[in-house]
C-alpha cells in the first residue's frame, strides 16, 4: 500500500494556470468563513511541522504564500482567531471547524514579512501552483507518524516529485540567509 501524503497530493497534482490570478479560500462550516486571494501563489509545498493545519488522516499540511495584500477576509471575520498569539506566523483560524485560513507575519524584520501563508486546497478554484517540494519532513514523528516508516515516506515524496527537505527548500533557505546576511551588513 502506498503512503497517503495529502488528500489533494495523493489525487494527483495538475500544472498550474499561466493566466490564474487566485480564488476563494472556505473554511469547513456549513456558514464558512471566506477568504479572497487575489493572486496566484508561490512556494506552495507539503509541512510536517506541526503548527501547520492538517486535514483529517493527513501526514502532511500543504502550504504555500502570497502578497499580504492580496490577501481579505470576505465573510465571517468574527470567526477568525489566531491559535498562537506568540507564534512568528499569526494562523488566523475558524474558532468553530479549527480550519487555518492564512497565517501572517507582523514583524517587518522577518524573511517572509509581506508574504501570508495559504491553504490552497480550502479553494475550488482551479489553477493554483501544485506543491514544489516537501518541507520539515522528520517533523511528522512529533505528530505520531511511524519513524520505522520514514523511509517509505520520503520515497513516496519523490515518487510524487516532491523532493523531501527537513528544513525549507535550498531557495527559500537562501532568501532566508540572504535577508539575515543583509540585516547584518554582510551583503
Amino acid at each position: 500500500m502506498s503512503v497517503s501524503i495529502h488528500p489533494e497530493v495523493d489525487r494527483g497534482m495538475t500544472p498550474a494556470d499561466e493566466s490564474f490570478t487566485g480564488g476563494t479560500l472556505r473554511c469547513h462550516c456549513s456558514d464558512p468563513v471566506e477568504v479572497t486571494v487575489s493572486s496566484q501563489c508561490a512556494h506552495n509545498h507539503v509541512c510536517g511541522c506541526t503548527q501547520c493545519w492538517k486535514p483529517d488522516g493527513a501526514l502532511f499540511a500543504q502550504v504555500a504564500v502570497v502578497p499580504s495584500d492580496a490577501v481579505e477576509v470576505t465573510r465571517n471575520a468574527e470567526k477568525l482567531q489566531v491559535v498562537d498569539p506568540d507564534a512568528v506566523i499569526k494562523r488566523h483560524a475558524c474558532r468553530d471547524c479549527g480550519v487555518h485560513m492564512y497565517g501572517h507575519i507582523e514583524d517587518a524584520n522577518h524573511p517572509f514579512h509581506g508574504l501570508d501563508f495559504i491553504h490552497t486546497e480550502l479553494s475550488e478554484a482551479d489553477g493554483w501552483q501544485p506543491p514544489q517540494f516537501a518541507a520539515f519532513v522528520s517533523s511528522i514523528i512529533e505528530s505520531g507518524a511511524d519513524p520505522d516508516q520514514m523511509d517509505a515516506v520520503r520515497a513516496r515524496l519523490n515518487e510524487l516529485g516532491l523532493p523531501p527537505y527537513d528544513t525549507l527548500s535550498p531557495e527559500l533557505m537562501d532568501l532566508i540567509s540572504t535577508h539575515k546576511a543583509k540585516q547584518a551588513g554582510v551583503l
